[in-house]
């Protein structure tokens, strides 16, 4: 019997994989970090080859813990880290260069050059984001224009590009299927939000040649079946993909316009659903596919804080000032407040609503009486305001007020942080029981597409809420503490 999806999510720092069946329950979930490689300052890689030996250890341990047959795996479901680049050839799927992640901010000269040359309207009118290193586009550039005689290949069609995504299918199939999903593709640069296609205009301004595309696919769909994987039989259809965001804003439920979530993880991704039209930001956002589900195409508003659990992270592996993540919120606090300590995160540069690659780092406030309780307090307090600013944008922006924000990732759990998120707001913070929604947003778009469940609607009925944080500042304290973190941020 055929009746449990496994889910692959591929993040930025390990890769987790689960299996749930019809019910939601988890019958196994199984996580494996692997390298970070940081070659120079700005960059940051990862050895695809070492990303597919995690994924398939996972999987067969997530088998293993569960004691479950993979004979009973009816579909298998994808979401991953989105913008993060890799280039192989076709002959024998090795990478010509380690992936370029979507941290890395080498291609920030070639951005300033394209917004000079005037090329930035154009990009975010056909393709709802901004010029920045951030996406996939100018990564692809930069591998053509630095591994030697990739260009020449890759104009010979002897090199495939993909996603992380895309990667693990042609991994998956034993190189029977170069795919991608739309919503992967929106965060190339090179797609059209309308068409949804690859756009031959963008495609000259980021000198890509078309013969390394995948071809664009709905995100509920069966892209391939599974061979020569290690631990899985073959003939298991590859069934949904989404990339991480987009894939935790469905497992959110998310599903009707105005519905909003915030994903805690190495960064910090808020997202709207804002219907079957996309509509271009204004103030900072970038527009993005959603997925696209029964011939149905959702778009959202999104905005992206490039750190927010990696600054815990780094207060633990950097300043050595606690020795695991999960002491912040204890320390945090041993302190009535942040004693007017202000930290601005910006340690890669500013995502939304700012865009600058440039900004780095600020701890202010600083003087005889902070302690490492107020380090602790302002590092949670300054993840939460980049969310406020995000918020602010997105409401102006679609014109709705945010009443209800569905709150995910491992930093969700940190229920000091989810306080003061819900107090600088202004609105209610809903953490559901089941926080792995990236993962659950996969295995439900594989699921509809292997018939597991019928429709969203089922899907909504199945999610169940956790725990409301309840606003509890007044306006003129959240007014106040706004206009501080403002100046401060203007300092990065």
């Amino acid at each position: 019997m055929q009746d449990l999806i496994l889910s692959i999510d591929q993040g930025t720092t390990g890769t987790t994989v689960l299996i749930l069946n019809h019910e939601l329950e988890v019958l196994a979930k199984k996580n494996n970090e692997f390298r970070q490689h940081y070659p120079q300052p700005g960059w940051v890689e990862h050895n695809p080859d070492e990303i597919w030996e995690a994924t398939t250890r996972t999987i067969r341990e997530a088998l293993e813990m569960g004691s479950v047959s993979a004979d009973r795996i009816a579909g298998i479901g994808i979401t991953n880290q989105r913008e993060t680049t890799i280039i192989w050839n076709r002959a024998d799927s090795r990478p010509i260069h380690n992936a370029i992640v979507w941290q890395d901010r080498r291609t920030a000269p070639l951005c300033e050059k394209l917004k000079k040359n005037g090329k930035e309207k154009l990009v975010r009118a056909k393709t709802g984001l901004v010029l920045d290193p951030y996406f996939s586009g100018t990564k692809i550039k930069w591998l053509l224009d630095n591994v030697a005689g990739a260009r020449e290949k890759a104009e010979k069609g002897k090199l495939a590009f993909g996603t992380i995504d895309t990667f693990l299918v042609w991994k998956l199939t034993n190189g029977a299927n170069h795919v991608t999903d739309v919503s992967n593709a929106s965060r190339t640069l090179l797609l059209d939000l309308k068409t949804l296609k690859w756009d031959p205009a963008l495609l000259k301004i980021l000198d890509v040649p078309p013969e390394i595309l995948p071809e664009v696919c709905p995100s509920s769909f069966i892209y391939g079946k599974t061979r020569n994987v290690p631990g899985l039989p073959d003939g298991i259809p590859i069934a949904g993909m989404a990339g991480d965001q987009q894939a935790a804003l469905f497992g959110q439920a998310c599903f009707n316009l105005g519905e909003a979530k915030c994903t805690y993880g190495t960064g910090s991704f808020l997202l709207m659903n804002i219907g079957p039209k996309p509509v271009l930001s204004r103030r900072g956002l970038v527009t993005t596919v959603a997925w696209q589900v029964n011939h149905k195409v959702s778009y959202a508003l999104e905005g992206s804080s490039f750190i927010a659990g990696a600054a815990v992270q780094w207060l633990r592996d950097g300043l050595k000032m606690i020795r695991s993540s999960s002491e912040i919120e204890g320390l945090a606090q041993s302190v009535p407040d942040n004693g007017g300590v202000y930290f601005v995160p910006a340690l890669v540069g500013l995502g939304a609503p700012h865009w600058n690659p440039h900004a780095r780092g600020v701890i202010c406030g600083i003087t005889r009486g902070t302690n490492r309780g107020h380090i602790a307090r302002a590092t949670l307090e300054g993840i939460a305001f980049q969310q406020q600013e995000i918020l602010d944008s997105m409401e102006k922006d679609s014109g709705r007020k945010c009443k209800l924000l569905k709150v995910d990732g491992g930093a969700c759990a940190n229920n000091l942080m989810m306080q003061f998120q819900a107090d600088i707001l202004g609105c209610n913070i809903v953490r559901p029981k089941m926080i792995e929604t990236t993962a659950f947003g996969a295995a439900f778009l594989a699921g509809l597409a292997v018939g597991i469940w019928k429709d969203q609607e089922e899907i909504r009925n199945a999610w169940k809420e956790d725990k409301t944080f309840t606003p509890a500042f007044k306006q003129k304290q959240r007014e106040d503490l706004k206009k501080k973190w403002g100046e401060v941020v203007g300092k990065a």
